[in-house]
């Protein structure tokens, strides 16, 4: 007989519970306009952090926020190059003397074969 009774309800897929006494957490809403002109709005939770920028809904560019300016790029490092870790090891003079080590013994290889 309970097996008649949950017939055709979906079990899992529907809730059956409603929002009457339930209270939901404070939002705030948040207007962004991009650079082609649309203009949307995201609604957040009134702690959330709001983001400078967000990713436009109609064309996917950058969305400004209207109330904000545009963020300050970050200054970034410069890659380090190889160049750059070698002389964290090693200074000019120590270089020059491996170079000359080595010269020495090409040459010497091949005054061998000559």
């Amino acid at each position: 007989m309970a097996e008649r009774a949950l017939r055709g309800t979906r079990l899992g897929a529907t809730s059956y519970e409603n929002d009457r006494n339930t209270d939901l957490a404070p939002r705030q809403e948040v207007d962004y306009t991009c650079t082609k002109g649309h203009r949307f709005t995201v609604t957040l939770a009134a702690e959330a952090e709001v983001p400078m920028t967000w990713e436009c809904r109609s064309c996917g560019a950058t969305a400004l926020r209207v109330d904000g300016e545009l963020p300050q790029a970050k200054k970034g490092k410069p890659p380090r190059t190889h160049w750059d870790m070698l002389m964290e090891r090693r200074t000019l003079e120590d270089l020059e003397e491996v170079l000359a080590e080595r010269l020495a013994i090409l040459r010497a290889g091949r005054r061998k074969t000559a």
